[in-house]
């Protein structure tokens, strides 16, 4: 993936005055792969253009232009501008502090949904552009004083001037997060080859762990919510890093069972060995077979760190002893550990699962079979290991080929989807191939420096990201949470994404994608979703930066 970045431009109009907003709007309709079609949104309204010239295919009679009818929004208030509809600050108050469940996803009922346009900060500029990004941002597009003022001395962020630059500090890492991943990467071997591709970063801090890795050919999720520490998912997001809002408390997080080949937690403070367990059995459930956990900090090195951890050396060896012992009953084993770093792998051996199991008393049990390894939206979080699945032998992390291998081979869950096989797997590639190739005709800006975030709204194999792969972006991939569960093939190929219902608001920051693509959305969803269009449009709209992309049915 070569990593590099692009500038927005931006639109002023009369009538409006300052910081006009614009998103362009590429219609995708039948099997044409020609498409048009401009979304204006400016500071105090936004107008979907009836001039869309839809642009026949060769074996097509005519085509009619596709009318889209104007659309107007109020602008949102100032104090919206930073505006998470589903984890909202001002909504704490409605829901409990155990176990953090206020910093969970809780959706405003229909009534109290504000439709509205969330304007930018003043003095909002268009993003630094990747891979400068990584190392700095405009302080004004995320203008948060508390962060800075509290873990500066840890080298997360540091302010100079009109620009936040980020050192690549931590908690766990003073030396760096270079530094650092070179210490995991030798612990690890399978970094350095392919083997690992995928990574989940909980508790992810500004991302610089998500960052590091993107030039070592490792794409990561990092996670982290909407808390006291401000905006870290936004600081991530405008470096140019892949990231989502989260955090594992009472319901799953919303993503496959089996997806990623590693996650890590530096000093993240999850106490993973209370409430039975489930905090690391949900790492369990999203950790491929033969995946690695990273765990740095507390109570890891416990004989030479206690004293810096507020506690003692007698809490901190049983707080160590509970967890190994837990994450041995759930077939990890510790793969190595040197000063502050410790690895677990979770095995991929069947035989494992079924010895440690087969007591009736053992703890935690096995999930029964009510409970579906894959569903992740608004999912209670259970007590049960969900064991990986006997009927796929080739997810395991040494049977998948190595990146980039595994882009474009046939992954074995493809027979999950409906009509799902190597057939059409290898014609959806195909198709998004050549779709790439008339898109970027009419689009110039993508795989330039203009475009670094991008969303893929309803993703079936992740084939819109496999055909950008050697373009200088990432791609969230999103399945829809009532579709055909496709995430698992996505997470095979080595790519990411999440699970999410459209009647919502993405677990996302303002401006924080430069692109987003739809292909059949209003199509698969017309019947729920789309009776309320205007939502998803104001949606649209508030993830983009000054200027975004969209491909639309």
């Amino acid at each position: 993936m070569r990593q590099k970045d692009g500038k927005p431009g931006s639109k002023q109009e009369k009538t409006l005055g300052v910081i006009s907003m614009t998103v362009m709007f590429v219609a995708l309709c039948g099997f044409s792969f020609y498409l048009g079609g401009i979304f204006c949104s400016e500071k105090n309204n936004m107008r979907a253009t009836d001039a869309v010239e839809a642009v026949q295919s060769s074996e097509d009679p005519v085509v009619a232009p596709l009318q889209i009818q104007p659309v107007k929004f109020n602008e949102c208030s100032s104090s919206f501008q930073d505006y998470t509809p589903c984890t909202d600050p001002r909504r704490w108050n409605k829901y409990g502090r155990h176990r953090l469940t206020l910093f969970e996803r809780h959706c405003p009922p229909p009534s109290e949904r504000e439709v509205c346009l969330v304007p930018p900060p003043d003095g909002y500029k268009p993003p630094i552009r990747w891979p400068t990004s990584r190392d700095q941002c405009w302080y004004r597009n995320v203008p948060y004083e508390w962060i800075n003022k509290q873990k500066s001395n840890q080298h997360w962020l540091k302010k100079e001037g009109d620009k936040f630059l980020f050192p690549g500090g931590g908690t766990m890492f003073p030396n760096g997060v270079g530094a650092y991943v070179d210490l995991i990467r030798d612990l690890i071997p399978e970094m350095k080859d392919g083997t690992v591709r995928t990574a989940i970063d909980t508790g992810c801090g500004v991302a610089s762990w998500g960052g590091d890795l993107l030039d070592r050919g490792i794409l990561t999720v990092s996670l982290a919510p909407r808390d006291n520490h401000e905006a870290q998912v936004q600081f991530a997001l405008e470096r140019g890093i892949p990231a989502i809002l989260g955090i594992i408390s009472t319901q799953r997080l919303p993503f496959p069972s089996n997806s990623f080949d590693m996650a890590h937690c530096s000093r993240c403070l999850i106490p993973w060995t209370e409430f039975g367990g489930v905090y690391l059995l949900e790492i369990n459930r999203i950790l491929r077979p033969g995946g690695f956990w990273v765990l740095s900090g507390p109570p890891v090195n416990y004989k030479r760190r206690w004293r810096g951890w507020n506690t003692t050396m007698e809490e901190q060896r049983s707080d160590y002893q509970k967890l190994q012992d837990l994450l041995s009953s759930m077939c990890f084993e510790l793969y190595k550990q040197k000063g502050d770093i410790a690895v677990w792998r979770k095995s991929s051996d069947f035989d494992c699962y079924d010895n440690n199991l087969s007591n009736p008393d053992a703890y935690p049990p096995k999930c029964d079979d009510s409970v579906e390894p894959d569903a992740a939206w608004y999912t209670p979080l259970r007590p049960c290991i969900v064991t990986p699945a006997r009927k796929y032998t080739n997810i395991a992390l040494d049977a998948i080929p190595k990146w980039p291998e595994r882009l474009h081979a046939t992954p074995e869950r493809v027979s999950v989807v409906h009509n799902g096989n190597a057939n059409a797997f290898k014609h959806d590639d195909s198709k998004w191939k050549s779709r790439v190739k008339h898109y970027k005709k009419l689009l110039p800006a993508l795989g330039s420096e203009e475009i670094r975030n991008v969303m893929d709204m309803n993703t079936v194999y992740g084939g819109f990201a496999a055909a950008l792969i050697e373009d200088p972006l990432w791609v969230m991939n999103v399945v829809s949470s009532y579709g055909a569960n496709s995430l698992p093939i996505v997470y095979d190929r080595g790519l990411i994404g999440a699970y999410h219902d459209w009647c919502e608001a993405f677990s996302t920051y303002p401006r924080t994608y430069d692109l987003l693509h739809l292909d059949g959305l209003f199509t698969a969803e017309s019947q729920r979703v789309f009776h309320g269009y205007e939502l998803l449009q104001s949606q649209v709209d508030d993830y983009c930066h000054e200027s975004a992309c969209v491909s639309a049915q």
